[in-house]
């Protein structure tokens, strides 16, 4: 098996188009050596970050934290097990709060969220008269559902710290 790909193997492999990967290139989020010939050649651990990349962008994680994530990783080496779990463990906290967010826009979807429309029938008894408005701008209702929802922080740090140990 080769341990470099063409732009085209590397799209096949991580169905990604080869403009995808242009641009993942030139945004740092992947690298490429030339040959003689000026085709791009990628090493085989690439795929990995392909996979990453399209994982954080999935999760709705900004490509800025994708890269500054991607530039965690060794350059001299074939990132291991470890360095993938470090760099996933920073979007934990991202992905948790978007699950929430979903989570309380679902049970929403037909209530006031206090967004200050006043068009759903229940809107008269959870916000008579845009109270949430004296909140400032938003749908706060939907905010402080969502905010519920994710677990302290402290029980997240604490799960870890017990698991190290045992």
């Amino acid at each position: 098996m080769a341990s470099e790909l063409t732009i085209g193997e590397l799209s096949a492999r991580s169905g990604v188009a080869p403009s995808a990967l242009r641009f993942y290139e030139r945004e740092g989020l992947i690298a490429a050596r030339r040959t003689d010939g000026n085709q791009r050649r990628y090493d085989r651990a690439t795929l990995r970050r392909v996979a990453l990349v399209q994982a954080g962008r999935a999760a709705g994680i900004p490509l800025t934290r994708i890269r500054g994530a991607l530039e965690t990783l060794p350059s001299d080496r074939t990132p291991s097990r470890r360095d993938w779990k470090r760099l996933s463990r920073g979007w934990r906290a991202d992905i948790e709060g978007r699950i929430a967010t979903l989570e309380a826009l679902r049970a929403r979807l037909d209530t006031c969220i206090g967004c200050g429309c006043l068009s759903i029938d229940r809107c008269e008894l959870l916000n008579p008269d845009d109270e949430a408005a004296q909140l400032g701008p938003g749908a706060h209702y939907l905010q402080q559902d969502s905010a519920r929802a994710r677990p302290p922080r402290s029980t997240r740090g604490g799960a870890r710290a017990a698991r190290a140990g045992t």
